[in-house]
């Protein structure tokens, strides 16, 4: 059990702090974030056997944060409380990187998803994939899809919102 625990912690020490980035987006509060790392950590202490066999551990714990994360919110939304759609921390200094996050808003929410794993995160397809619980070829075909429209989006000054054609 001891080499459980240090493994569990050594996967902690690497992938914590993206994990409470990653919770922190879906949830709104550190708290609550730092609630659902934790909650993320002990099922990963009970289902250790699973983890060391998964693939990708790091995508596994992505899989189980995100799992948790969605029940918090179905949770939220059954209290009657507002879902977080997070805000920048603040405005960027480049009015294109304003419009890119908008045309990000406008992706389908599993696209998004899929950037957010792979861009933020660094996973890779094959980790994302395990993380999300679908196959390879759907990761691939996310991300295409969403680069391909936010390149539409971004490209195409009539697809822009009025209040925006002026920054381009």
């Amino acid at each position: 059990m001891d080499d459980t625990r240090q493994w569990i912690e050594a996967l902690y020490l690497e992938s914590g702090p993206q994990l409470l980035i990653f919770l922190k987006q879906r949830v709104g509060d550190v708290a609550s974030a730092e609630d659902l790392l934790q909650e993320t950590f002990a099922a990963a202490l009970r289902q250790a056997d699973r983890l060391r066999s998964a693939s990708s551990p790091r995508a596994y714990l992505f899989g189980m944060a995100r799992n948790l994360a969605a029940t918090a919110s179905r949770k939220a939304w059954r209290r009657n409380q507002p879902l977080f759609i997070p805000e920048p921390q603040q405005k960027p200094q480049d009015p294109r990187l304003e419009l890119l996050r908008e045309a990000m808003t406008r992706l389908k929410p599993e696209f998004q998803e899929a950037l957010e794993l792979r861009l933020r995160h660094e996973l890779s397809y094959e980790e994302i994939a395990e993380a999300i619980n679908v196959p390879i070829g759907t990761v691939r075909s996310r991300l295409h899809h969403a680069v391909r429209q936010l390149r539409q989006d971004l490209c195409d000054p009539d697809r822009l919102p009025a209040s925006r054609k002026e920054d381009v």
